[in-house]
């Protein structure tokens, strides 16, 4: 044996080596693909687990990403909130998937924010097709504007953007906490407190936009759709629209809302997204206007907020 194994007289010594080396791979991936294998079964079952909680936990839809944000800061974690208009798409034309229909479907209620064109469109039908599902309208109690665009009035439209005024979200937060209430009356407690701490934040915001808006009260901004109706009636504030009743400006109508942004001395044009902006860059070219991107349907609403605060005040160097 000892002859077998000596380097120097084993001529089968590597012969003996390659084939332990071989039987060491063979053992070692038998390991790895063990290991791998428990670990992948661990990773599925902890999925299903997450997948199968997300499915008890109880979801409550909503139509844009505001409401989701208040939703969310009152309930914490007691539902999943499900936004049905997607980014980048307006909630006034939007038609929603089958799949988002499904999960409409499979929701214990649908907060809806009033007048907004999708939930107009779609509201009764989705009532009809669940009727199980809780609707709770959360702007019960607001003192609502019908659409007013550079001084036309159109009678029997509401403006339905309650969510860009501090006013209006405070009326959202009290139906909200409500309405949770209703679902769970078991965790009224912790609703109540949630919307309290709510509450102090929305009054110390409303204390900083009255400071920062209060110095040039009476003066205007240009706007393409009409969002900001609520937020300028409770600041003070002119809106221009360019658009008219749902309609592109006709040439004679954007001569007039050029002239009446160099007359009123506007210092910014707003712009969205969801709308086209061929008429916002003309606009802010002949007038000397600055050309801003906003996004009132952001998530962050407390920001989005503060930033058209800083743009109209003039403070666009601390805007975000």
């Amino acid at each position: 044996m000892l002859h077998v194994l000596t380097w120097e007289k084993g001529s089968n010594y590597d012969t003996i080596w390659r084939r332990i080396s071989i039987f060491a791979e063979k053992i070692l991936w038998m390991i790895i693909k063990h290991c791998f294998f428990h670990i992948v079964l661990w990773l599925v079952l902890l999925t299903g687990c997450v997948d199968s909680s997300r499915q008890q936990m109880a979801t409550i839809s909503v139509t844009i990403e505001p409401q989701r944000y208040f939703v969310e800061r009152i309930a914490g974690t007691d539902f999943q909130v499900n936004s049905v208009i997607p980014a980048g798409q307006s909630p006034e034309t939007y038609d929603p998937t089958p799949k988002q229909m499904m999960e409409i479907g499979n929701s214990m209620a649908y907060f809806k924010i009033g007048y907004i064109g999708f939930e107009q469109a779609w509201m009764k039908s989705l009532e009809e097709q669940n009727p199980n599902m809780q609707v709770f309208d959360l702007s019960k109690g607001m003192a609502l504007i019908e659409n007013h665009e550079n001084g036309h009035h159109h009678h029997g439209a509401i403006d339905p953007h309650i969510w860009t005024s501090v006013g209006g979200v405070k009326v959202m937060a009290k139906n909200i906490r409500d309405a949770l209430i209703t679902l769970k009356p078991e965790y009224e407690a912790r609703y109540m407190q949630r919307y309290d701490s709510l509450m102090r934040e929305i009054n110390d915001l409303e204390i900083l936009l009255k400071q920062r808006l209060e110095p040039v009260k009476g003066s205007s901004f240009i706007i393409y759709h009409p969002t900001l109706t609520y937020f300028a009636q409770e600041f003070g504030l002119n809106q221009l629209c360019i658009e008219l009743d749902g309609k592109e400006p006709s040439p004679a109508q954007l001569k007039e809302l050029i002239e009446t942004a160099r007359h009123s001395q506007t210092k910014v044009v707003f712009v969205q997204q969801e709308f086209d902006q061929k008429n916002a860059e003309l606009i802010a070219n002949e007038t000397g206007c600055r050309l801003v991107r906003i996004n009132p349907l952001a998530y962050d609403w407390k920001q989005e907020i503060l930033n058209l605060a800083k743009w109209i005040a003039g403070d666009e160097e601390q805007a975000d």
